[in-house]
């Protein structure tokens, strides 16, 4: 272990760091106390939770109770991380805000030449998602909200510190040739799919050679954008089937939906001033069959965004989707103007991270621990006089080379028509909370032990 990078986990008592260092190793070895200053002594350890293995150091709290005379405290705490970490985690709390020790620490690590991350814990709720904003003030270009108590981040986290490891030493294989992620944009006529495309290649260098083809057909066009390969699949619009006036719309349909199983991600354009519509909703029930990685882009924030307001606009306009799309709870939603340029690049910010998270894989030991965990916490349904129970679980296909499969378990059980869809989405949920899987669907496969 000594010859692993170190990653040491900084802040003030009470944030929430011992924690988060019982996350990242998977054990509880780190006392977790709300009393301060618990953990006065260095305590390491192994995390193994992402590609690569590093050594944990859980430093102790920098005393805030204290009005005066930190600053030595801080000035020791901070020196220590730096002497011996490559990555500093500064830990935060988001229900307390930033404080005065906050500034202090932050103003200590940004001196060195360190990457720093700095985690704002404790923001327990989804409703919670902008908590963490205002410790932008500290200055740091790497913010994550975690929330330590309900694992939720943590692998967001470990991604993030990946980035700044030491390289690989030589002998360690290499990444193999780039490989093309396909994006099928797709959605009914006049949703802005086309100028959505056309928006992306303007206002960003590109390598471009459209295929050759007509307005009806869907056209492929590559793309390369920060040294990462695309090829974006402009698809018909998607109407009716009691619209199609001819044959060759006809056609133009059957391609898009063509487009849909060939896609290693489906981005569905929805027109932000219509919002959903039936039609809309039977698009995303074919990516929901074709069981696809998804994203959501509503288009046209600039004709419906009011002056003042906004914020309170924009969460009402997601609740709404969000509502009428419960059946792809999966599928992430962004808010984006093809006219103006306004967030586009969140799109590519929402590939990569489904990228990330379908190389996520769970250990079978991790992921029966979990399950029967779960099945303790809320009992399955009675049917016929039966109960579910699950005998043994596992995720399958984790070596596969494509680069967006979505993540399969099989669950072995005693009858597998007694797990209920409701119950199966419960699990679905557990799996998720443990491991996100953002934006990719959760296929899960019922076997009788029979």
């Amino acid at each position: 272990m000594v010859n692993l990078p170190v990653v040491a986990i900084v802040g003030r008592p009470n944030v929430g760091k011992s924690t988060l260092f019982n996350c990242l190793v998977q054990k509880r070895i780190a006392i977790v106390h709300r009393q301060p200053g618990v953990t006065r002594d260095r305590v390491v350890a192994e995390c193994l939770l992402g590609s690569r293995p590093f050594t944990v150091v859980d430093t102790g709290g920098i005393e805030s109770s204290v009005p005066s005379g930190y600053d030595e405290q801080i000035r020791a705490e901070a020196n220590l991380a730096l002497e011996m970490a490559n990555v500093i985690v500064l830990v935060v709390d988001a229900r307390d805000g930033v404080t005065p020790v906050d500034r202090s620490l932050a103003k200590k690590l940004r001196s060195a030449r360190k990457p720093v991350i700095l985690a704002v814990n404790k923001i327990d709720h989804p409703n919670q998602r902008l908590a963490d904003t205002e410790f932008a003030v500290l200055a740091f270009s790497d913010i994550l909200p975690v929330s330590a108590a309900h694992n939720r981040g943590i692998m967001e986290l470990v991604e993030q510190i990946e980035r700044y490891l030491p390289e690989r030493a030589p002998d360690e294989p290499k990444t193999g040739p780039a490989v093309s992620i396909k994006l099928a944009i797709i959605g009914r006529p006049n949703v802005g799919k086309s100028s959505l495309i056309n928006a992306i290649l303007r206002h960003h260098r590109t390598i471009v050679s459209p295929a050759a083809g007509t307005t009806r057909d869907s056209i492929d066009v590559p793309y390369e954008r920060d040294g990462k390969h695309y090829v974006l699949i402009d698809t018909a619009g998607i109407r009716a089937r009691r619209r199609h006036n001819t044959s060759v719309e006809v056609f133009s349909v059957m391609r898009s939906e063509k487009s849909i199983k060939r896609a290693d991600i489906c981005v569905l354009v929805i027109d932000a001033s219509d919002r959903v519509t039936a039609q809309d909703k039977k698009i995303a029930g074919l990516i929901q069959q074709n069981q696809k990685p998804c994203i959501v882009l509503v288009n046209k924030l600039d004709l419906v965004k009011p002056p003042t307001g906004v914020h309170d606009f924009i969460d009402g306009l997601l609740n709404q989707i969000r509502a009428e799309l419960f059946f792809l709870r999966y599928a992430p939603i962004d808010l984006v103007s093809a006219h103006t340029g306004e967030n586009l690049k969140r799109l590519f910010e929402s590939v990569a991270r489904i990228q990330k998270h379908a190389a996520r894989s769970i250990g079978t030991g991790s992921l029966n621990r979990l399950l029967q965990e779960a099945i303790a916490a809320a009992t399955p349904p009675v049917r016929a006089n039966k109960r579910f129970k699950l005998l043994y679980a596992t995720q399958i296909d984790k070596a596969s080379n494509h680069l967006l499969t979505p993540p399969k378990f099989v669950l072995f059980v005693n009858h597998p028509e007694l797990l209920t869809d409701d119950y199966r989405r419960y699990l679905e949920t557990k799996i998720r909370e443990r491991n996100g899987y953002y934006g990719l669907p959760i296929i899960m496969r019922v076997r009788s032990r029979h």
